[in-house]
């Protein structure tokens, strides 16, 4: 089969099969073309509770599979490649986080949703990077132990002076890729072009640019921008992604080295495979683990709304 026909066959069977396909911001653009939904991985879990279908494919990483199967446990969950993992999510496990909740007694552990469901277990909170800012400032605490990623932490505290922060981990590799030497170059090549970042970029990155904000938050002020010209810092294929749905406006990588391989690996084939029952991976959670990654989970939706 050629890339349509596979395309038409996906979406045939998975009607037949009462399948949800999800496919995160970062994968091509030919998987978007045949998913339900599209965006970040806690969104698509939201949609995945919603959904009427009793199956879900994540075209993703591992995370984001584990995290649909919290908020929908009664759904049977698949990652449509087995070997899709985040290597930010395996920084730290649950024992990490138990063990430096001991050595910062009084600090609320609030964790990036890049993270594991074990560790997810350990924590009093979970954010997004679009949600971060307004879940911490809303906590009650002043005391923020905030893991796996240093560069979002350090983003969100420069927000919130009056509050006290502990990062560990070592953030997203991909994003670390881009450098204040990237941002120079792009200034100088796209004069006319705004720059927009990831908050996991360094700090040197995101303190010198245009906009700063999550995979969604750069994909709608790109789309509702007046401006015609916009450099992209983060996961490459969003450029891409840009390119084609506006036309009219250009885009510019500011490295070509973010790039997030993990995600890359997913195909068209891997759905068929797994609508077909020839690939793919069957996520299963215990209840135990739904309930405590899952507490945490719930606090962000209460807090954030």
């Amino acid at each position: 089969m050629d890339k349509k026909q596979m395309q038409e066959e996906i979406l045939r069977l998975k009607k037949e099969k009462d399948v949800c396909i999800l496919a995160h911001a970062y994968q091509d653009h030919e998987l978007w073309e045949v998913a339900d939904y599209m965006g970040d991985s806690f969104g698509l879990s939201l949609q995945a509770q919603k959904a009427e279908q009793s199956t879900v494919i994540m075209c993703g990483v591992r995370f984001m599979a584990e995290t649909v199967k919290t908020l929908a446990p009664e759904k049977r969950v698949f990652l449509a490649n087995a070997d899709a993992d985040c290597p930010m999510a395996r920084q730290m496990g649950r024992e990490d986080v138990l063990e430096l909740k001991k050595q910062y007694p009084g600090y609320t552990v609030c964790a990036y949703i890049n993270t594991t469901a074990d560790l997810k277990r350990a924590v009093d909170v979970i954010v997004t990077s679009s949600s971060a800012v307004q879940i911490i400032e809303k906590l009650p605490e002043d005391k923020i132990l905030f893991v796996p990623d240093p560069n979002l932490g350090g983003w969100i505290a420069g927000q919130m002076p009056e509050k006290t922060f502990a990062f560990f981990g070592d953030g997203c590799p991909s994003h670390a890729e881009i450098t204040a030497a990237d941002v120079e170059r792009a200034r100088r090549e796209h004069p006319d072009a705004e720059i927009l970042v990831h908050p996991e970029c360094r700090k040197e990155v995101s303190s010198a640019v245009d906009y700063v904000g999550s995979t969604t938050g750069i994909l709608k002020y790109a789309r509702e921008s007046d401006r015609s010209e916009f450099v992209i810092g983060t996961e490459n294929s969003i450029a891409r992604h840009l390119s084609i749905e506006c036309p009219d406006k250009t885009f510019y990588e500011l490295s070509p080295k973010c790039v997030c391989h993990d995600m890359r690996i997913t195909t068209l084939e891997d759905v068929y495979g797994c609508l077909t029952g020839t690939s793919g991976e069957e996520i299963f959670l215990s209840e135990e683990e739904i309930a405590e990654s899952r507490r945490p989970i719930d606090r962000m939706i209460e807090l954030g709304g």
